[in-house]
């Protein structure tokens, strides 16, 4: 019989705290990324948990042990720090790196990797990297490209708190989708008929009574047989709900505050990614420009010479010509979309009083793509009972969900942000899946 002790530390030294121990002793530990042998000894590259950490081994008297080292081997290593300059954006930039006194190898490869991590450029056919996913990831701008996709959830999470929201965690198996038609995965729940989420949107409306403000980072499904670069069937969705809204424009105003809030603690907490991946990061100022589905017609419409104005909706095409008008003109990589005809949205958002026939929703383009979908809701139960009846829907399917406007919802508003297809917008990656962990579409269901 053992204890083990509370007193343990288990924290991991950061490179910008080995950055402030020059001369000091310390024993690390990572995989090998990269070797350089050369006829003094070898440039160890080895990866840790926050990036990547340069080691120099002299080879007098450690010839056996270089010649023995290998790319994905475990080791521990122990040396003294030193200051360094390293030119490799790829290596961590506190300029440091330990001279090794001692190495031990802890465990080794089955197989040589057939990818070569220590290429600056993977280069690999995006099925190719997919395939090998549990592998590639390990390369530093796989990896960097997942730390801003963190950095942004992070940043999400701090700045709601800070504006008087509380976290929740919502079922993911329901028997109604809050986006309704067909595009919605069907699972046997205990021999009864079940659907994964398209959204938390009832429980986020629900927890508008409880808690007034509330947001969730968690996942999402589409059953769409969409194979396009901007698609994927399973993603992560950052959802928000706030009450005692006057309109969808207060939704939009916070929206504007926390993306700037995100861009800014990018910037600040993930340098060495950006740098790596050579980011152009969007400026958001006071405000991002608004325009109603209308004026997104006429104004894609002039820079593509086509008529949109009968399209209840927008076009890919208008998408990026909008986008593109903004940046030339409003000198802003972000615009708003709002006024969107009732039948394009869904049941529970409030129709305009002042414009019968569109409704206090909202899209948020960036950069040629929409990445979010907002608005205000109906908080009136019998608002919803006749909107429901409207779109031939029957009230009596969604008994738990109209619970919370019957006993009573103030004035609410909310959204949801696609993760993986805003972070994919802010580093310039053309396809999703390269800023998904392990991406689910219709083809894939491995690793």
């Amino acid at each position: 019989m053992y204890r083990v002790s509370t007193a343990a530390d288990q924290r991991l030294l950061s490179a910008a705290e080995l950055a402030g121990m020059d001369g000091q002793k310390v024993t690390v530990h990572g995989m090998i990324q990269r070797i350089r042998r050369l006829g003094w000894g070898a440039f160890v590259v080895i990866r840790r948990h926050d990036g990547l950490l340069q080691c120099v081994i002299g080879r007098d008297g450690n010839e056996e042990l270089i010649d023995g080292l290998a790319e994905e081997q475990s080791v521990q290593i122990t040396g003294l720090v030193k200051n360094a300059k390293i030119k490799d954006k790829s290596i961590n930039p506190n300029s440091v790196e330990i001279q090794v006194e001692e190495v031990e190898v802890i465990s080794v490869p089955a197989e040589h990797p057939p990818v070569d991590l220590s290429k600056k450029i993977l280069d690999l056919h995006i099925d190719t990297n997919l395939d090998l996913r549990p592998l590639s990831l390990r390369h530093p701008v796989e990896r960097a490209r997942l730390k801003i996709s963190e950095a942004f959830a992070l940043a999400f999470s701090e700045f709601l708190r800070g504006q008087g929201f509380t976290e929740i965690r919502t079922p993911k198996i329901g028997v109604a989708g809050a986006e309704g038609g067909a595009n919605i995965f069907t699972v046997d729940y205990f021999g009864r008929p079940a659907f994964l989420a398209q959204s938390p949107q009832f429980y986020k409306q629900m927890g508008v009574g409880i808690y007034e403000r509330v947001f969730e980072i968690g996942p999402v499904f589409r059953a769409e047989p969409h194979q396009t670069s901007r698609h994927i069937n399973e993603y992560t969705s950052l959802d928000f709900e706030m009450g005692f809204v006057k309109d969808h424009t207060d939704v939009m105003l916070m929206e504007t505050a926390l993306l700037k809030y995100c861009i800014n603690f990018i910037q600040e907490t993930c340098a060495p990614e950006l740098a790596l991946l050579d980011a152009d990061m969007p400026v958001i100022g006071d405000d991002i420009p608004v325009v109603t589905l209308a004026e997104a017609h006429e104004i894609a419409g002039k820079v593509t010479g086509r008529d949109y104005s009968d399209e209840p909706d927008l076009e890919p095409e208008e998408e990026r010509a909008l986008c593109t008008y903004s940046a030339e003109n409003w000198n802003s990589d972000f615009v708003f979309v709002t006024h969107f005809p009732t039948e394009k949205r869904p049941f529970y958002t409030k129709d305009d009083p002042e414009n019968p026939g569109t409704t206090l929703g909202f899209d948020l383009l960036f950069r040629g793509l929409e990445v979010t979908t907002g608005g205000q809701r109906i908080n009136d139960y019998q608002e919803q009972i006749d909107k429901m009846a409207a779109m031939d829907l029957n009230p009596g399917d969604f008994e738990s969900y109209l619970q919370a406007h019957k006993y009573g919802l103030p004035p609410h508003g909310g959204l949801a942000i696609g993760l993986e297809r805003i972070t994919a917008r802010l580093l310039g990656v053309d396809n999703i899946r390269l800023t998904t962990m392990f991406p689910r579409d219709i083809k894939r269901l491995t690793p």
